[in-house]
Formats: structure tokens, C-alpha cells, sequence
């Protein structure tokens, strides 16, 4: 068995779209209306379709218990193409301890989708920074093998 697709469902999927094509700038692979399938295999489904399958309209939306992931080379470009939108934020751009940086929003239907800073692009640049790759072992809190497979 291996997954496919996550899906999520939508009210209104012409306005998702929208959000992902032009701020996350994936494309449309897939249409088969009611449902569609993006770049990295994210796919929309209708509310209306979705009610129909599972047999009721007992949906609910803005739960902030999960969250799309998405990583991005450079996530600086994408900061700055973030503030020409009006989008939602669950947080600004902050740092984790590990340093990645990430931003979390919310798209039109409340799903909280993350960006993050590419994880081998944060080994990078700390081992551009000077850091030895010890050090980036530890200040990322990963093993040796993964910043030695950044330096390659």
C-alpha cells in the first residue's frame, strides 16, 4: 500500500485554486471538475461532492489540527512574494531552534498550510556561515551523515 493523494475539501474551489496557483505557484495537473489535483499530488474536492460521498454535511473546517507541509528552495523569494497577497496568517515567518524558517497560513478554507525553508538549504547556509559541519550537526540537532550529504 503506499498513499496517493491528500485531499482536501473546499466551499468554493475556483478561490482555492487561486491560492495555489498563485501563491504557492503550483499548477493544475489533474481536472476532473469536482475534483482537482495540483502539483506534489495535493488534490481539491467540492464540499458538495465530498457531502455526497461520505453520506453527510457534517463537515467542518478551521480545526487547526493538521496542516499541509510544503519546503521551499528559497524561501526568502517566497517571504516577499507572501506580502504581495492578503493572505491569512497562523504566524509570521519565525525560526525553529533547529533554524529552519517557516510561515504558516491559512488558505481560503481554513487549512493551515505550512512553508518551510528547504532543510538541506539550512545546512547550507550555516556551513556557508563558517560553521563547521560539527557544529551544524548540533545546532540542527541532526546527525553527521545528513550535513555530510549537504556538503556533497
Amino acid at each position: 500500500m503506499k498513499i496517493k493523494n491528500p485531499m482536501l475539501v473546499v466551499t468554493d474551489i475556483n478561490k482555492s485554486l487561486e491560492f495555489y496557483i498563485k501563491v504557492l505557484g503550483l499548477h493544475v495537473i489533474m481536472d476532473f471538475g469536482a475534483n482537482k489535483t495540483l502539483t506534489g499530488g495535493l488534490a481539491l474536492q467540492t464540499l458538495e461532492t465530498w457531502n455526497e460521498f461520505i453520506g453527510t454535511d457534517n463537515v467542518s473546517f478551521g480545526s487547526n489540527s493538521s496542516e499541509v507541509y510544503f519546503e521551499e528552495d528559497n524561501f526568502d523569494k517566497f517571504a516577499d512574494r507572501l506580502k504581495k497577497y492578503d493572505v491569512e496568517y497562523v504566524h509570521p515567518i519565525k525560526e525553529h531552534s533547529w533554524g529552519q524558517r517557516v510561515v504558516r497560513i491559512y488558505d481560503p478554507g481554513k487549512h493551515i498550510i505550512e512553508v518551510g525553508e528547504n532543510i538541506k538549504v539550512v545546512c547550507k547556509r550555516f556551513l556557508d556561515s563558517g560553521m563547521t559541519p560539527e557544529q551544524v550537526a548540533e545546532r540542527m540537532d541532526v546527525p553527521m551523515k545528513f550535513v555530510n550529504a549537504c556538503i556533497r
